[in-house]
C-alpha cells in the first residue's frame, strides 16, 4: 500500500501530515509575531510569474534559472512563458515596486517555492521571508539579523550562531587582479566549489600581492579582529576592499555588543551577482544552517528606473520542522464526550457540551480519531437521566464519576490541567 501511495505522489513533492501541519504551523506562528512586532507587514504573491522577472540582471543566478518550471502561458493567438515561483525576494521586490512608494517598506510572506532537483530531493520548498525596502544601512540589516535570530530561539532551537560574510571583499580582489564582472562571478564558484587553484591565477596577475590568500579562502574568524587583520594585510595591494570590510566590521560590533555569537567567512553564499553588501546565515547548534539573507541594493528599481536598497532574509521551514523539539498539545487533554442514545436531544446535549469543554481549553471531540493523541476522558451525557446526566470516565484510572452539572465535570476534569 505504501509502494502505491509513493508511485501516486510527484517526485520530489512531499505531503504534510497533521504532525507536520501542527510544526508548521508553530514556525508561522512565532514568525509572524516576532515581524509583527518589529512592524512589518504581511503580503502574499502569486505562485506564477513571468519568466521575465527572475531573467533580468542580478536577480537569478544560472544555476537557479536552470531549475525553474516553465511553460507558455498560450491564449489562442500568442502566449508569454511564465513560471512556478523559484524565489520569494524576487516577487516581492516586485510587489514593493508596484504598490508601495514611500520608503522605507517593511514586508513579510511565508510562501513555497518550485524548483526542479534530481531524483527524489525536494521539489516545493516553503520559506519565511522578510525585506526592507529604502535607505535603511545599517538598521535594517541588524533588524532583520536579530529578527531571524528570535524566531528560531522562540522555537526552542537554542543559542543561534550568525555567519557574516560580504561578496564585496572578493569582488575587490577579483577586480584588481583585472577580472571582468563575468569573470569574477565564475572564479568565485570556483572558489566556494574548494578550487583553489583560483589562488594561483590571483597571485600571476597580482605579483606584488604578498598577503597569504588563504586568510580569504580557508580562514573562518570569531570577532572583530578578523576584519581588522584583513584590513592590515589588504589595505595597501587591494584598497577596494575597505568599504565592505568597513560595513562588516560595523555589523559584526553591533552583533558582539549584544552577545550574539559570530563568524566571519568570505566564502559563504554563492548568490555572487545578486548580494552588494553584508551577507549573513543563521546556524543551528548541530552546525547545520537553517536560512538567511543579506543586503541587495542593485535588485529593487522604481518606474523612473533608479535603485531601491534593500535587505531581507527567508527560513527554510522544512529545515527548521525537523530540527524543532517535541511539542506540546495545542489544546488541552482530551475528551471524547458520547451521546446515550441516538436521539436529537443527546446529540444537541452532546453538542453543548462539547462547546463548554473547548471554551475551558480542552480537545472535545465527538468522533475520536486513532491518529489522535489518546483520549484520557469519555464523557457519557443522557438528558434522560436528570441529575445523573454526566458520566465521566477516567481512561487511565478506570474510575467513573457522576454528576448533574458541567460545573462538576470540569472541576473534576481540573480546568485543563489533568
Amino acid at each position: 500500500m505504501t509502494a502505491a501511495v509513493e508511485l501516486l505522489r510527484g517526485r520530489g513533492m512531499r505531503d504534510l501530515l497533521p504532525e507536520d501541519m501542527t510544526r508548521f504551523r508553530r514556525i508561522e506562528r512565532a514568525f509572524r509575531d516576532e515581524l509583527l512586532g518589529w512592524g512589518y507587514q504581511e503580503v502574499r504573491t502569486p505562485t506564477i510569474e513571468w519568466l521575465h522577472l527572475f531573467t533580468s540582471a542580478g536577480t537569478l543566478s544560472p544555476h537557479l534559472l536552470d531549475r525553474v518550471y516553465s511553460f507558455l502561458d498560450w491564449d489562442g493567438w500568442s502566449g508569454e512563458r511564465v513560471v512556478l515561483r523559484p524565489d520569494t525576494t524576487i516577487p516581492a521586490a516586485r510587489v514593493y515596486a508596484e504598490h508601495f512608494t514611500d520608503e522605507p517598506a517593511k514586508l513579510f510572506y511565508v510562501q513555497n517555492i518550485f524548483r526542479f532537483a534530481q531524483g527524489d530531493e525536494p521539489r516545493e520548498l516553503w520559506q519565511c521571508g522578510a525585506e526592507v525596502y529604502g535607505h535603511t544601512w545599517p538598521a535594517g540589516d541588524i533588524e532583520l539579523m536579530a529578527a531571524g535570530r528570535r524566531v528560531l530561539q522562540r522555537l526552542g532551537l537554542g543559542d543561534v550562531r550568525v555567519r557574516l560574510s560580504h561578496t564585496g571583499v572578493l569582488r575587490a580582489l577579483l577586480a584588481r587582479a583585472g577580472f571582468a564582472p563575468d569573470e569574477q562571478a565564475e572564479r568565485y564558484d570556483r572558489i566556494l566549489d574548494g578550487d583553489l587553484s583560483v589562488t594561483q591565477e590571483i597571485l600571476g596577475r597580482l605579483p606584488d600581492v604578498r598577503a597569504p590568500l588563504d586568510l580569504l579562502f580557508t580562514v573562518t574568524g570569531t570577532d572583530a579582529g578578523y576584519l581588522s587583520n584583513l584590513r592590515a594585510v589588504f589595505a595597501e595591494a587591494v584598497p577596494g576592499m575597505a568599504p565592505a570590510l568597513d560595513e562588516l566590521d560595523l555589523v559584526a560590533r553591533a552583533l558582539a555588543a549584544t552577545g550574539c555569537p559570530f563568524d566571519i567567512s568570505m566564502t559563504l553564499a554563492r548568490d555572487f551577482e545578486y548580494y552588494t553588501g553584508p551577507i549573513f546565515r543563521f546556524a543551528l547548534s548541530d552546525g547545520s544552517d537553517a536560512g538567511g539573507g543579506g543586503r541587495y541594493d542593485s535588485l529593487v528599481h522604481r518606474t523612473a528606473g533608479s535603485a531601491v536598497p534593500a535587505c531581507g532574509f527567508g527560513l527554510a521551514m522544512e529545515h527548521v520542522m525537523a530540527r524543532m523539539p517535541e511539542i506540546e498539545p495545542e489544546r488541552g487533554p482530551v475528551v471524547l464526550v458520547q451521546p446515550a442514545a441516538v436521539s436529537a436531544e443527546a446529540a444537541g446535549l452532546a453538542l453543548s457540551v462539547a462547546s463548554e469543554l473547548q471554551a475551558a481549553g480542552f480537545c472535545a471531540e465527538l468522533v475520536g480519531s486513532r491518529r489522535h493523541p489518546a483520549c484520557r476522558w469519555t464523557l457519557t451525557v443522557d438528558p434522560a437521566r436528570g441529575a445523573a446526566r454526566y458520566v465521566l470516565h477516567d481512561v487511565q484510572s478506570g474510575g467513573d464519576l457522576g454528576a448533574a452539572s458541567m460545573d462538576l465535570v470540569l472541576a473534576a476534569l481540573g480546568r485543563g490541567q489533568c
